[in-house]
């Protein structure tokens, strides 16, 4: 009996493909008939090219065949978010303002490291505006729903990717994190990502809040994160600020033991408020670290609160990316970006950008400090549960500051971070928490990842929605 190749994680699927027990083009038509069966409810693609994608996947099967695969995701279906150039596919970011008609001739770097692994792209997936926000709904692609519930959103800006993960529409997704982008919707869809380290992953041209982003994977498995991970890292000539090859392979270092780790917890950083729900979770997620062997301990918080800081820099971003944006651009655009924008330009001076960027070194050298004492600081990774599609946030949490605290932070910071699923709220949605660790840390944020997995994994039930009308 043929396995549901839509169930299998990208490491299943490379073993299957080196025994021939299934071929990359089975595997690609697996995943593209469950997007046509499901994505009309969900919206998790705003583009999607089958002949390209089974053309790339026959390519993949040639290679398995010749015993040539051009490493371990040769074969493996992965989506694009639309916020990364894809060579010969539009890249509209959201917005009617860009033109599907253009010269799109270039991969960006970690697509570019893609194709030469031998992936196979399935298609784009959805983004709200610009990635200007933390829900995924766009004027050009409307409204990206969570493949829990299908009233919720599946988070941003990232929503579509992570849509499709949760969705069995391929078992892995390349996204962007500027303040949460990443681990917002992973921890919405019950899924694991990495943000790492700022300049792990090489990144042209850079996205409207710069410094603060970084490219990485979403997947079902820590093993899966970290195989896409080492595919993604590695330097780039378009970006200057990208690191060096990081040496061992982080898939090879999995298993590697830990050791007992010291771990800082804060339920709130001295200035969020999550949910009861969250705080619950939060405190369940140390008790399981807890049972793995390792010390976790209340801290104060290593910080105060950035908001203000981030937002400073964020309007002086937002004014330099827009720079191109008139008024009747703007009317067509989302308009609460539209607003961000005009807000953006009235308040932001080369004053206050400058005090926030010293104000910005010192949370990073506070969190320096913060690990030589503590190896790990353990957070919720949202202040809430999951909430409805059509709102940037729950009423009594309206913006995503407020429902997202703990994760722009190390944005700030350029601190690599992971999310983990860790229960359900009332409703059943996935809850999560937030491993922050140092600098360069992440081979030990992905064997802890590994070792909590296997301890308590997460549940892979998808929601199966009927198409809606």
């Amino acid at each position: 009996m043929q396995p549901d190749l839509c169930e299998m994680t990208a490491g299943e699927l490379a073993e299957g493909f080196r025994r021939r027990a299934f071929s990359p083009v089975e595997a690609a038509s697996a995943c593209l008939d469950r997007i046509a069966a499901f994505d009309g409810a969900i919206n998790a693609f705003c583009l999607v090219d089958a002949d390209t994608t089974l053309a790339q996947a026959r390519a993949a099967e040639a290679r398995w065949q010749a015993g040539a695969p051009l490493g371990p995701l040769n074969g493996v279906p992965v989506s694009i978010k639309d916020l990364l150039l894809t060579d010969g596919w539009p890249t509209r970011r959201g917005s009617t303002t860009v033109a599907e008609a253009g010269d799109w001739t270039e991969d960006s770097p970690p697509v570019a490291r893609l194709r030469e692994a031998g992936a196979v792209l399935l298609g784009k997936t959805t983004t709200p505006e610009f990635a200007w926000k933390g829900t995924t709904d766009s004027p050009l692609t409307g409204i990206t729903r969570n493949p829990w519930n299908t009233d919720c959103t599946p988070g941003g800006s990232s929503g579509g990717a992570s849509a499709a993960v949760a969705a069995g529409m391929g078992p892995l997704a390349l996204g962007t994190d500027a303040g949460g982008s990443l681990r917002i919707p992973a921890a919405m869809c019950g899924l694991f990502t990495i943000k790492p380290t700022g300049g792990r992953v090489p990144s042209w041209p850079p996205t409207p809040y710069g410094s603060f982003a970084a490219s990485g994977p979403i997947s079902w498995s820590v093993a899966d994160a970290a195989m896409m991970l080492d595919v993604l890292s590695g330097a780039d000539w378009r970006d200057p600020a990208a690191l060096p090859p990081q040496g061992a392979r982080f898939a090879d270092a999995l298993d590697l033991p830990t050791g007992r780790l010291r771990i800082g917890f804060s339920r709130d950083l001295g200035f969020a408020t999550p949910s009861a729900e969250v705080v619950a979770a939060a405190e369940d997620g140390a008790r399981r670290l807890e049972a793995l062997g390792h010390t976790v301990e209340e801290v104060a918080p290593p910080f105060d609160d950035p908001s203000v800081t981030y937002e400073t820099l964020r309007a002086g971003m937002t004014v330099a990316a827009f720079a191109w944006a008139d008024e009747d651009t703007l009317a067509a655009m989302d308009p609460g970006l539209a607003q961000h924008i005009r807000e953006s330009r009235e308040s932001a001076n080369l004053e206050d950008f400058l005090r926030a960027d010293a104000e910005r070194t010192a949370i990073g050298r506070a969190m320096g400090r913060f690990h030589t004492d503590f190896d790990l600081l353990l957070t919720p990774a949202l202040a809430t549960g999951g909430f409805e599609v059509g709102r940037d946030g729950p009423e009594d949490l309206p913006t995503s500051r407020l429902w997202s605290p703990f994760t722009f932070p190390f944005n700030l910071t350029r601190q690599p971070a992971v999310t983990l699923p860790c229960g359900h709220d009332a409703r059943g949605l996935p809850l999560a928490v937030q491993l922050v660790g140092p600098l360069y840390g992440e081979d030990l944020l992905l064997r802890i990842s590994r070792d909590y997995e296997r301890a308590y994994p997460w549940s892979r039930a998808r929601a199966r929605p009927a198409a809606r009308s």
